[in-house]
């Protein structure tokens, strides 16, 4: 992770509210729930819970957005509705609605080895326990598959324990393969061969663990397509859709500054610039779990065609039936139990589908899909009311109380 310093100029955030808003065309909020919703996204501003934000909630045609804050605290750039941000895991979906056009393609099916285009995954050997040393290990019962790495049950994953005393956990840190905000910083081909030379964690197929899958997945697509993910993204879905600002890196003047809260103080620390650091740059890995910059606006495109089931400009781009299988929870019941993840009730309410979250509790939010991003994002899909709802904020998320807000939005976005 890049070194932070500490921001001392938290007060160029107080007049932050004040600062021009960007509507759309139709409010699809009553009028009292907007402005309320208004009020809590300028009051999360001017206390510097976060530095800016951008929300957006389309209820079928209608759209409602909301700007305010800095994309830059030390500039006193303005956030604008246009605003890139690193979006993180929220581009996971993005990864799976690729691999799914190379099943559409008939290059590979959901249930196939994976093991053709990523040959360092071929005959692996699992841990007999998590904790054990890496080679007590028995043979895996089957390869892995392409439904593994969308579902991330391919056996690898973040693992949330001291990695002095999980040989795997200390393993993957030195190899600079464990999942977090920084990204891997070398080619993919490095990637997989330090993937590879890792024992899984579990038999393929047998529990979840967070966010490797989807890495992986796109190194499938590039390998598979011949393009670079980038390019593949590009061309299959991003110019179909108008994402045409969706990428793995962005101008800088049109990049929001990433800021992480300081555990002590409260205070905002940047974590990057998007001036000099990862965003701003061609990356030499394009992360497909985590590694893309992208708008409100574009997300807005995406949650619609998945909305319509794989409509884009009145054609089918991705078949109907693969877009149902990508929304529908993979996860079983054993399979959750073995999983634990954050909060403690995840599993109750939530499922996983291919690249993206599943609710699945109560009935009134059931069927919702959409995920939080790392670096302050979240996007949720609702189909019994055909609403998409996107917040988009630069403060990374360090702990539950950062998706807060989040939430909140996205409870007022499906309520209203």
């Amino acid at each position: 992770m890049c070194t932070p310093h500490l921001i001392t100029r938290r007060q160029a955030l107080a007049g932050a509210a004040a600062l021009p808003l960007a509507f759309g065309l139709v409010d699809p909020v009553s009028a009292s729930g907007s402005s309320a919703l208004r009020g809590k996204l300028d009051a999360a501003v001017a206390s510097s819970r976060v530095p800016g934000l951008v929300a957006l909630i389309a209820r079928g045609p209608d759209v409602w957005t909301h700007v305010a804050g800095l994309r830059d605290i030390d500039s006193g750039a303005p956030m604008t509705r246009d605003t890139l941000f690193a979006v993180a895991s929220i581009g996971k979906p993005l990864t799976a609605v690729a691999a799914l056009m190379l099943v559409q393609d008939g290059t590979i099916g959901l249930d196939d080895p994976v093991d053709p285009w990523l040959p360092e995954l071929a005959d692996r050997h699992v841990l007999r326990h998590q904790g054990g040393a890496l080679d007590d290990t028995v043979p895996a019962t089957r390869a892995i598959t392409l439904r593994d790495l969308l579902t991330m049950r391919m056996g690898l994953g973040i693992v949330f324990a001291d990695p002095a005393e999980v040989p795997v956990a200390g393993q993957m840190q030195a190899l600079g393969v464990m999942p977090g905000p920084t990204l891997f910083a070398e080619d993919a081909d490095t990637y997989m061969a330090r993937l590879g030379s890792l024992p899984l964690m579990h038999q393929p197929g047998a529990a979840w663990r967070y966010h490797t899958g989807l890495d992986v997945a796109g190194v499938l697509v590039a390998r598979a397509s011949g393009m670079s993910l980038d390019g593949f993204l590009r061309a299959r879905v991003c110019a179909p859709l108008g994402m045409l600002d969706t990428a793995f890196s962005g101008p800088a003047d049109r990049l929001a500054t990433q800021y992480a809260g300081n555990p002590d103080t409260g205070a905002l620390a940047r974590w990057n610039s998007a001036a000099a650091d990862s965003f701003a740059d061609p990356p030499v890995f394009q992360a497909g779990g985590g590694g893309h910059v992208s708008t409100v606006d574009d997300f807005l495109a995406f949650g619609r065609f998945l909305l319509s089931r794989g409509m884009a400009d009145g054609g089918q781009l991705l078949d109907a039936a693969l877009v149902d299988e990508m929304l529908r929870d993979q996860i079983t019941p054993a399979q959750k139990a073995a999983s634990p993840w954050f909060p403690a009730d995840f599993w109750d309410t939530h499922g996983w589908g291919l690249g993206v979250a599943m609710r699945t509790a109560p009935q009134t939010a059931k069927g919702r899909f959409g995920w939080w991003g790392g670096y302050g994002t979240s996007f949720w899909c609702d189909p019994a009311t055909n609403t998409v709802a996107a917040l988009f904020t630069q403060r990374m998320m360090t702990g539950p109380d950062d998706v807060a807000l989040a939430d909140a939005f996205t409870n007022a976005a499906f309520d209203a």
